[in-house]
């Protein structure tokens, strides 16, 4: 009765005395279970190491401060530079008013027209007053002047002059537009817009005017017919040069020959 049994052969006891139940996870061997990741314990080599960066940083700054410290300061340049010898000789003499254009231009428009030819009549229609058109009468010129108006003046428009004459068999009518072109170049850009219509126009032919760029010369050859008038035909040029826009235009009863309106485009060019 006071003794204890005794465990079957090959049969290990459920729970041996003096022996703690073992807990997953630890004790020896428990990392061997299937499985089952090996846990990396963080020492203190990793945070010495950190540490050790941060403070060479830290002391690499300070060296760098010291040294440049320790330098004498560098000289800047001077502001101002050397003054240049001047070269001897006479200075060149001004060019003769006949010779500046700025001069002509800023004059009056109005003696910049090619002469009328021998046997020239005045014309019958409106050309301003005096040989001027003013921006209203300019605009006017356009078929939707209010429109028009508005870009004249947001081009700059300084001041138009006008002149023409009649002979037997056409009319002509020239026009020196000129702008302020402080911001754009207002006469290129009137030329270009012209250009456009002109094409723009059945049967028409063109051709470049010599010396002037992007001038241009347009023959219709198909007239204007409206009931109750004879057919026009007409022939217009349009250049710049500078801030000035030349218009050419030429009417008549009969077909206006390349040779007419190509002559008057360079011989008023040759006068700018």
């Amino acid at each position: 009765m006071g003794d204890a049994p005794e465990p079957f052969a090959g049969e290990a006891p459920e729970n041996p005395v003096g022996v703690a139940p073992a807990v997953a996870g630890e004790g020896p061997g428990a990392s061997d279970a299937p499985g089952a990741a090996p846990k990396r314990r963080r020492g203190r080599t990793v945070a010495l190491v950190a540490v050790a960066a941060v403070l060479g940083v830290v002391v690499g700054t300070c060296a760098g401060y010291l040294v440049q410290a320790d330098r004498e300061p560098t000289a800047l340049p001077p502001l101002s530079q050397p003054v240049l010898a001047q070269a001897k000789g006479e200075a060149p003499e001004p060019l003769p008013a006949a010779r500046d254009r700025r001069v002509k231009t800023d004059g009056d428009l109005r003696k910049l027209f090619l002469k009328k030819p021998r046997g020239a009549e005045e014309p019958d229609w409106p050309m301003g007053s005096d040989g001027w058109l003013e921006l209203t009468e300019f605009a006017g010129y356009y078929e939707e002047p209010g429109d028009m108006f508005g870009g004249l003046v947001m081009d700059g428009f300084r001041r138009a002059a006008v002149t023409g004459w009649s002979d037997n068999d056409h009319s002509v009518e020239i026009r020196l537009i000129q702008f302020r072109q402080e911001e754009t170049l207002a006469a290129a850009e009137t030329v270009d817009n012209s250009q456009y219509w002109a094409d723009e126009e059945d049967d028409t032919d063109s051709w470049l005017v010599p010396g002037t760029g992007e001038g241009r010369v347009y023959v219709h050859k198909s007239p204007d017919r409206e009931p109750g008038y004879e057919p026009v035909y007409g022939a217009e040029a349009h250049i710049w040069r500078g801030d000035i826009a030349v218009e050419i235009w030429v009417y008549g009863s009969k077909p206006v020959p390349k040779k007419m309106i190509m002559d008057l485009a360079e011989r008023q060019m040759e006068r700018l």
